[in-house]
């Protein structure tokens, strides 16, 4: 079992178990923190190690919400941030290098590319690692936080106080648009410092790519894309075909999509394939209700009436009040999705909130919108969206009334008209035409890039293929023998001759009907 799934399992027994603990633990219980100490000493650095001509150091992998750490080799490099100005403000970009387990690297390294956009490369792998075990038998992975991520020049926005604030979520749209442009003018104003907020898109970063490959030696490179990152990994195969060996496409956005048209409609659609679990699990529905219906009393109620809540915090144990909102639920049921494992949790909270029980409801919201919040640069989401996507956001009328409605599509473009503006290609949103090989990967209840968008992709791929993981959700490499599959593909450099068959053993995850978990 790899890490990530121990990761889904922990999460989905952490919301189950916070159901119950809020459910029924009386409120003056104290909560307990557990303290963890540590020594240090003064040593002397070792020599560089060298992987073409980068010198690296040791290091651990560990980002705050990570199963687990990571050792690593990590360094720096340093890049014009305009290419077409090399003389120009120059940008670290932080490299992380996990050597093959052989120690040797003559096989041609992989390149991980993390999603978002606004996700750290170093922070997110990780929570995947265990998908790359039987690829780095042979091969080494490496790892480059995007320009305006993780550690290299991040543009983070902050409040007054310093902490990370998303700026383009479910929450920040049920805010004024006076809220939302003054918050967007201020972390504009604040990132223009230290950056140029037009030179932090999908193409710079590509040029960031091959400048890393060409320093660490490497003349071809594999890519193994999750999410956005299946958009980095597209452009760089049609820009350096010739230095791109076999490319991985996990959640695949398709080159024409316009990021956020097809947001409501997807979720929608992953939703409804989700609920009709309850409708074929006995007693769930005698038990719960209908999810759907649920939802979507939820969703107008508390539109028409947002509702204070006192509840415990699932993190501190401190006693918090809030106002539970529409957008809360919205936001809740968007994330969850995500994870089919913890997205079975939701016809019982929503059962438990058509009872007057919010609180389980308001502390998990908080839980997962924080964490969310933590994981994306929103200040380089905006540069990327705003470049590539902005003038073809269209709101559909036909999902005014959908879970995310059309107020994610006018957030982003509000925003839009505040954030500088960068270049994209003539090109940019056309297909990937190509004979590269290349493993095309969605998960059948995928609330992002569903099926259809693989469909898509592969059939302008002359030695693509498409496998589709049943039951599963968004990024699927770490799934049942789907990291066997993806090292053996990197292997063969053939995806058409892959036998699959071992993804036939996959299921669909039942709904919790209590406390303790899905019917037996």
């Amino acid at each position: 079992m790899t890490k990530r799934n121990l990761f889904r399992i922990a999460l989905a027994v952490g919301v189950i178990g916070y159901l119950a603990w809020a459910r029924f633990m009386p409120s003056d219980r104290a909560p307990q923190a557990a303290a963890t100490a540590a020594s240090t000493h003064d040593v002397a650095p070792l020599p560089p190690r060298k992987l073409g001509t980068l010198g690296f150091q040791p290091c651990t992998l560990a980002p705050k919400h990570a199963v687990g750490a990571i050792e690593a080799q990590c360094t720096r490099m340093s890049v014009p941030e305009d290419w077409g100005h090399p003389d120009g403000r120059k940008i670290q970009l932080a490299i992380a290098w996990v050597p093959a387990h052989n120690d040797g690297d003559s096989q041609d390294p992989v390149f991980m590319l993390a999603g978002g956009p606004g996700q750290s490369a170093l922070d997110s792998y990780p929570g995947i690692a265990g998908a790359f075990e039987e690829t780095l038998k042979k091969r080494s992975v490496i790892l480059v936080d995007q320009r305006g991520t993780g550690q290299s020049n991040p543009l983070a926005c902050e409040n007054k106080q310093g902490d990370k604030t998303s700026i383009d979520d479910q929450q920040a749209a049920e805010n004024d648009p006076a809220t939302v442009r003054r918050l967007t003018e201020r972390c504009r104003d604040a990132l223009s410092k230290k950056a140029d907020l037009r030179l932090y898109t999908t193409s710079d970063a590509i040029h960031d790519l091959d400048a890393v490959r060409t320093a660490i030696g490497a003349e071809k490179i594999d890519l193994v894309g999750i999410s956005y990152g299946t958009r980095v990994a597209q452009h760089y195969a049609r820009r350096y075909p010739t230095h791109t060996r076999a490319v991985v496409l996990d959640s695949v956005a398709p080159n024409e999509l316009i990021f956020g048209n097809d947001f409501a409609r997807n979720l929608d659609d992953a939703l409804a394939l989700n609920f009709r679990q309850c409708a074929r699990t006995p007693q769930c529905e005698q038990k719960l209700g209908d999810p759907r219906a649920n939802l979507s009393s939820l969703l107008a109620q508390l539109k028409a009436h947002p509702v204070s809540v006192s509840y415990r915090d699932p993190l501190t144990g401190e006693d918090k009040q809030e106002t539970l909102t529409r957008g809360h639920v919205a936001l809740l049921a968007h994330l969850y999705a995500y994870e089919p494992i913890v997205l079975a949790t939701l016809p019982l909270t929503l059962a438990e909130a058509m009872k007057g029980h919010y609180e389980p409801l308001m502390a998990q919201a908080n839980l997962i919108s924080d964490d969310a919040a933590d994981s994306m640069t929103a200040g380089m989401q905006l540069s990327v969206i705003c470049a590539e996507d902005a003038d073809g956001m269209k709101a559909d009328p036909a999902y005014g009334d959908s879970v995310l409605s059309n107020e994610m599509i006018s957030l982003l473009q509000l925003q839009c008209s505040i954030w500088p503006h960068g270049q994209r290609p003539s090109d940019f949103h056309q297909p990937l035409v190509s004979d590269l090989p290349v493993l095309v990967l969605e998960g059948e209840f995928d609330p992002v890039t569903p099926p259809r968008y693989g469909e898509q992709v592969v059939k302008n791929l002359s030695h693509g293929r498409l496998l589709i993981l049943r039951g599963q959700g968004h990024n699927v490499i770490p799934i049942g023998c789907m990291p066997k599959l993806m090292a053996r593909f990197l292997d063969t450099a053939d995806a058409k001759s892959l036998d699959a068959s071992c993804l036939d053993k996959l299921s669909d995850t039942p709904p919790f009907t209590s406390y303790t978990g899905w019917e037996p």
